[in-house]
């Protein structure tokens, strides 16, 4: 699990371990991280923390080392490292900002994917998860120029995977979901706490992640796209 030192990615990683996966936990913060596995731990599950920066290309390689060694092999990756930025618009440019997003969500993702390739080649077996993006569907204006632009490469990497591994037993979904609420809402102008418990929650990905690292490996399910209900304002 990338990112997974809170949203998403803890949410997974609480998830799989339920479901009885050894689960290798890794973001920038170790501090986030051992929290996340004293959690697991309490619940009866197995995790491990590795520390690691996506952007760190030899790190990466050593992690995934690492962590196939602990449990003999990589069954599945879910790719959930991402950034985003206020500054969203082409009249509100912070090069510095715009840089990290792409570096983050679209070199930091290819770092990891090809990482970890050798030992599901190796397996001849394993699913790849990708946490994209409605925008990484559709234009949405909210999520910001960067944002949107590295979601949609994002999903495209996801389906060359399944063009170019499928052979190797790989599979690959990229997971489209429109508003979920993780810290990453905090960074959008105007955004309203309170709308969060109308917004998908990071329980609901979990759930859908682990269906699909559950499904047939004769299935490869390319895309889900998924949103909030758009529900009528109190009256």
């Amino acid at each position: 699990m990338t990112g997974a030192g809170s949203g998403i990615g803890a949410a997974m990683a609480m998830r799989f371990a339920e479901a009885g996966y050894n689960v290798a936990v890794s973001a920038r913060s170790g501090d986030a991280l051992q929290e996340i596995c004293d959690r697991i731990s309490a619940k009866g599950g197995i995790s491990k923390a590795f520390a690691m920066d996506v952007l760190d290309r030899e790190g990466i390689v050593k992690t995934a080392q690492e962590i196939a060694g602990w449990r003999n092999g990589i069954a599945v990756l879910c790719n959930n490292a991402g950034l985003n930025t206020p500054h969203r618009r082409w009249d509100d440019i912070l090069f510095s900002e715009w840089d990290a997003i792409l570096d983050t969500n679209i070199k930091g993702a290819i770092n990891v994917i090809a990482a970890v390739l050798p030992y599901m080649r190796a397996q001849r077996d394993g699913v790849i998860i990708h946490t994209s993006s409605w925008a990484g569907r559709f234009h949405a204006p909210v999520a910001g120029v960067p944002y949107g632009a590295s979601k949609h490469a994002l999903t495209d990497l996801s389906a060359s995977l399944n063009a170019q591994e499928g052979a190797n037993g790989i599979r690959s979904t990229a997971l489209h979901p429109g508003e979920v609420a993780t810290p990453l809402l905090l960074r959008r102008p105007g955004f309203d706490p309170e709308s969060a418990a109308y917004m998908i929650q990071p329980e609901d990905m979990a759930d859908l992640a682990l269906h699909v690292a559950q499904a047939n490996p004769n299935i490869a399910i390319h895309e889900i796209t998924l949103a909030p209900v758009l529900r009528a304002a109190a009256n």
